[in-house]
């Protein structure tokens, strides 16, 4: 790893969310001059919490919890521990009309299928145990292996294929060990007979976690409040327009600010957090064409929440249920006062319906009135809630929520990493959408932390910084990161 280039300036961080504000947080605690620029009007990121008329929303749902003992600390050192509520998960499944709890429970699933049924589902993982498929090398076919067709059809194929809109047999098998990583239908069982308490091993299977009370953007809000108490600055609305380099050196960005102001800011370092995409577009002088040619060929999975009042008594005990019914195109329903109580207001509680989408098909193009509707409508058939019952409604749009990836995004990402440590190795790649990498909170912090590290002399390779075997740390395998495949290529969109 190259040695980045001092230069005068301070150290300037593109994006709020928890990598960017994690990177200013760390910095200034070194006593760094630090300006944060944030193109939203607020921080957080996806980790934000979202306000609307009093009700708070969880962009995705955020649970606390990490096997990073640095990342654990320093939550901790920005928000006090009153402020942290310990939550139990509870998750359900949705499936032709019945909720099967999620871990599942032998005795619940018993009686949602029936003996004829879970004779028929346990017939099934005994002939795909037999005659298991011979390509398993996408993931379908991987999945058949480990639980037969028919747990198959219910439990993973529709809603993996409304998280990622391609069909699950054109998604590779090298998602699996990620995504339900540890979990087999013997594990599964032995879970669900044998219940252990603060099961941690199986990261699909953590019963209890951290939530701060008024939601995850009270944690970014803080630590934007103690960067600017420490003396760094935090600027709202500061779209970044240009990142100039020259000399083997990031040298300054260009930002125009919400009100029409530009202002050019030199730099000493560059961390950004902001898609690898834009920040290809962003490069002045331009990069070669085969570099421009990568960031244009790297696409996103974008989302969207329709957030419904109802009374406290149409609500239920989940935190989320997952949606495998293809009657409706929602794929997960949150209840925000299951995460908190802080998040609501008393005697009611809100539902937010979750929708994963790319931006510019007929969902995101919907009007927030048109989904306000179809969420009223989608609620009704799925038995969940009376619609005359919805109070309002809020729809909440993310640009860009999940790295997309293709069969060409590890060539493009490591052109376009490769290229920035020749010409400007003080520019820094951090967090999920920096490094185009599907990475939880606290990976994205992580990479922030070691990052800030290497300013200082380290020489960590934050590209190694995963969720392979021990969830978090710097392994040597090659994973693709936490909970995403790679997916059938996309046209480039004009």
């Amino acid at each position: 790893m190259s040695e980045p280039r001092a230069s005068a300036g301070p150290i300037v961080v593109i994006g709020a969310g928890p990598a960017g504000l994690t990177a200013a947080y760390e910095a200034v605690k070194r006593g760094d001059e630090v300006i944060v620029l944030e193109a939203d009007n607020v921080v957080g990121g996806i980790s934000q919490t979202v306000e609307r008329d009093g009700w708070r929303f969880d962009i995705g749902g955020h649970r606390f919890f990490t096997k990073v003992p640095e990342v654990e600390s320093l939550w901790h050192e920005i928000l006090p521990d009153e402020d942290f509520l310990l939550r139990p998960r509870m998750s359900r499944i949705f499936y032709e009309g019945k909720y099967y709890d999620y871990p599942l429970k032998a005795s619940n699933a018993l009686k949602n299928l029936g003996v004829i049924e879970a004779v028929r589902c346990v017939l099934s993982y005994v002939w795909a145990q037999l005659r298991p498929p011979k390509d398993q090398s996408n993931y379908e076919n991987w999945l058949v292996a480990r639980f037969g067709w028919r747990l198959y059809r219910r439990f993973f194929e529709t809603y993996t294929e409304k998280v990622w809109g391609v069909p699950v047999k054109d998604m590779p098998a090298d998602w699996a060990a990620q995504r339900v990583k540890g979990l087999s239908l013997g594990n599964a069982i032995v879970n669900a007979l044998l219940p252990k308490r603060n099961q941690t091993e199986i990261t699909s299977l953590i019963e209890e976690f951290q939530y701060p009370k008024f939601g995850p953007g009270m944690m970014w809000e803080r630590c934007r409040d103690l960067v600017i108490a420490a003396g760094g600055r935090v600027e709202l609305g500061a779209r970044v327009v240009g990142i100039n380099h020259q000399d083997e050196s990031a040298s300054s960005v260009s930002v125009v600010y919400s009100d029409g102001r530009t202002e050019e800011i030199s730099a000493s370092h560059v961390i950004s957090t902001m898609p690898m995409t834009e920040l290809v577009a962003s490069l002045s002088p331009p990069p070669p064409f085969d570099i421009a040619n990568a960031g244009s060929g790297l696409h996103y999975r974008d989302f969207l929440t329709v957030a419904l009042v109802v009374p406290e008594s149409s609500g239920f005990p989940d935190n989320w249920i997952y949606i495998h019914s293809s009657d409706v195109a929602v794929g997960r329903i949150q209840n925000f006062g299951s995460w908190s109580p802080f998040m609501v207001k008393e005697g009611r509680t809100c539902l937010g319906l979750e929708y994963f989408v790319f931006e510019g098909d007929a969902l995101w193009a919907s009007t927030d009135d048109e989904l306000i509707e179809r969420g009223k409508r989608e609620l009704a058939t799925l038995g969940l809630v009376d619609p005359t019952l919805v109070e309002a409604g809020y729809v909440v749009r993310v640009k860009k929520a999940y790295p997309y990836y293709d069969s060409n995004y590890r060539e493009n990402v490591a052109k376009i990493s490769g290229y920035l440590e020749g010409v400007a190795p003080n520019l820094h790649l951090i967090g999920r959408n920096g490094m185009h990498k599907y990475n939880n909170q606290d990976h994205s912090m992580y990479t922030a932390m070691l990052t800030i590290d290497n300013i200082h002399g380290a020489t960590n390779d934050i590209w190694k910084v995963n969720v392979e075997e021990e969830y978090h740390e710097g392994s040597s395998s090659a994973g693709t990161g936490r909970d995403a495949p790679v997916l059938p290529d996309r046209p480039a969109r004009s």
